[in-house]
């Protein structure tokens, strides 16, 4: 099993907030890859700053998540990858066949995309429009 994760899901998994029980549950039974993207770390580092912003929580427990992440991306726990090759193509595929109907936003659509060029079959998301969206896909979900 390949798992895509997501920036809401990881948002969850390193900050304490509504679904980090799930997160947290969800980590124990994914023991195949775990696939995120340069893009996946830079919207996670902006959603953990924008929780400063809206005051949902310290900039020192963001900067301990940040920490931690970064120690998990160094330790294998993620497999950090570029955006890959075909992902602007996949999308605009994705946009044409889905986004009418789904109200897909444009960084939900590259994820999915994403997740579907580096061949996952599972994405690890709380975004429900995302997860509509992989769901035609078939990819499984968290």
């Amino acid at each position: 099993m390949r798992i895509y994760f997501d920036t809401s899901f990881l948002s969850s998994l390193y900050v304490r907030d509504a679904n980090t029980l799930a997160a947290t549950d969800a980590m124990k039974a994914a023991s195949s890859a775990r696939l995120v993207t340069h893009l996946t770390e830079l919207e996670l580092r902006n959603a953990l700053e924008l929780r400063v912003f809206r005051k949902e929580t310290s900039a020192a427990t963001v900067r301990a998540a940040y920490a931690d992440w970064q120690l998990d991306l160094a330790e294998g726990l993620f497999e950090l990858s570029p955006l890959p090759e075909n992902w602007i193509q996949r999308s605009h595929t994705i946009a044409q066949q889905s986004t009418a109907r789904l109200g897909v936003r444009t960084l939900d659509l590259i994820h999915v995309a994403s997740a579907v060029e580096l061949k996952a079959d599972t994405l690890f998301s709380f975004d429900e429009k995302q997860r509509r969206l992989a769901r035609e896909l078939k990819l499984k979900l968290n």
